[in-house]
């Protein structure tokens, strides 16, 4: 596989990285080479002892690094003294300097000490490592959570939109990069080299990804799209690698059907968002025959949220999707009722796939029956996917309409199937079971309809 100008255009296109510093040995316990980095004031001395410091943290066994980072936690942590004396100076004197004073004393000292381990070799991506190790250590000692928030903070601007570089994959792409796509495909699995050609190389295939300059071999978060006549009705379609392949010229929809993050340690931090949205400009201009953009989308939640209703009431109408027997009618009609009307206590849908979507500004659009047969598909799902619409002229609305009071956009056949859903759970339990308020955005449906067309047309 012919290698390219794939790092170099990369790298080029933001900022160039200082060289990488060689191993260091220094045999301090790690509290002292934090007192010594938080001390330093000279930038090589600063980067030799950040790299030594993630060198060790990185010899550590799992009871160390929850020392490390409960050392972190406690003899780090904001001086809440010297905070109430400062807001109270800043109160009575609003002067610059008193807010400088003020700004300093209330940040946590691990704050600067993850800026400057930042200057260490191969930093960032090292220090997105250390975030996944912290961030499996919460459930057991929620008490961290006042670390993480700092990672988060600064993970939050390292890895601002403005530092993200995209590119497209294709078969032409490094094999460690390519390697990368297989392992962190996280919705279809990527079975083997021939599989991922299928996805790359036919002109009706593209794939895109984000990558940030400090991390050049490390793809953060990247999308699968099709090209198709019309909008496939299911991912055994999409997926087929004996359908004919479509010019590029002669499709008219864009159908993202994966998207998965790729790095555990930057939970919490949005590329997806960003990274639809470039891509459905990109291609607008490159293929302006493109009219609709659309997802086939995974249902993660729904036969979760079944088996909760079920166990609550035996009676439940939805426990006929439980028997062996498949049920597509009845699996629409209650995946858009799950979608569409089961909330949080926050009031945004349970489905954290719909909330990602509608929160993009998209349209909940179609809901399809048996358009996963896989057993994962079956399992999560029943078999059913989703189609969540992202008409350009509607985005920017739908997104305020659903921030602004979760309110969801949705096409007339999508509220349609929840009211039928709905009338069956109020037959089955009237009086335990209040009617939710319906309140899709009207939107006109006269876009591509979901058809039995394959990507091939």
């Amino acid at each position: 596989m012919p290698r390219s100008g794939f790092f170099q255009d990369l790298l080029g296109s933001v900022f160039e990285r200082s060289s990488v510093l060689r191993s260091i040995n220094d045999n301090r316990p790690i509290d002292e080479l934090c007192d010594a980095l938080l001390s330093n004031r000279g930038e090589v001395s600063a980067r030799k002892i950040g790299t030594a410091l993630l060198e060790r943290y990185e010899k550590l066994d799992t009871e160390q690094k929850a020392a490390f980072f409960t050392y972190l936690n406690d003899n780090l942590d904001v001086d809440v003294e010297a905070v109430k004396a400062a807001a109270d100076a800043y109160a009575t004197d609003p002067s610059p300097a008193n807010l400088e004073a003020l700004m300093k004393t209330s940040e946590p000292q691990r704050q600067e000490l993850l800026r400057r381990l930042n200057q260490g070799s191969d930093a960032t991506g090292r220090i997105v490592n250390m975030r996944k190790d912290l961030l499996g250590m919460l459930r057991q000692n929620p008490a961290l959570r006042r670390t993480d928030l700092d990672f988060d903070h600064l993970l939050a601007s390292w890895f601002n939109r403005g530092f993200l570089v995209l590119r497209r994959i294709s078969w032409e792409t490094p094999a460690n990069i390519l390697e990368k796509i297989i392992e962190y495909e996280a919705v279809h699995a990527i079975n083997d080299w021939a599989d991922l050609r299928g996805r790359l190389e036919p002109e009706d295939r593209r794939c895109f990804a984000f990558f940030h300059p400090s991390m050049p071999g490390e793809p953060l978060v990247f999308v699968e799209v099709a090209l198709s006549k019309g909008i496939p009705d299911s991912i055994q379609s999409v997926l087929s690698q004996t359908r004919p392949s479509l010019a590029g010229e002669d499709a008219n929809t864009a159908v993202f059907y994966s998207i998965s993050n790729c790095q555990a340690g930057l939970r919490g931090i949005s590329f997806g968002n960003s990274l639809i949205k470039q891509v459905v400009d990109d291609l607008s201009v490159a293929l302006p025959n493109l009219k609709t953009f659309v997802t086939l989308s995974p249902v993660p939640g729904f036969s979760k949220w079944v088996m909760g209703e079920v166990a609550e009431n035996p009676d439940h109408p939805a426990q006929k999707l439980l028997d062996t027997e498949s049920n597509p009618e009845l699996a629409e009609q209650f995946a858009a009722y799950y979608l569409a009307r089961a909330k949080r206590g926050d009031a945004l849908p349970i489905d954290p796939v719909a909330r990602f979507h509608l929160g993009n500004g998209a349209q909940l659009h179609a809901i399809l029956s048996e358009a996963d047969t896989s057993e994962k598909g079956l399992q999560q799902s029943f078999g059913v996917m989703v189609n969540y619409m992202y008409r350009l002229g509607r985005v920017e609305a739908n997104h305020q309409a659903f921030a602004e009071s979760a309110t969801i956009a949705q096409s007339s056949a999508v509220t349609s199937l929840a009211q039928k859903a709905e009338k069956l759970i109020s037959q089955a339990a009237p009086a335990s079971v209040p009617a939710p308020v319906i309140a899709p955005i009207s939107e006109p449906d006269d876009e591509a309809k979901p058809t039995s067309q394959s990507a091939n047309g």
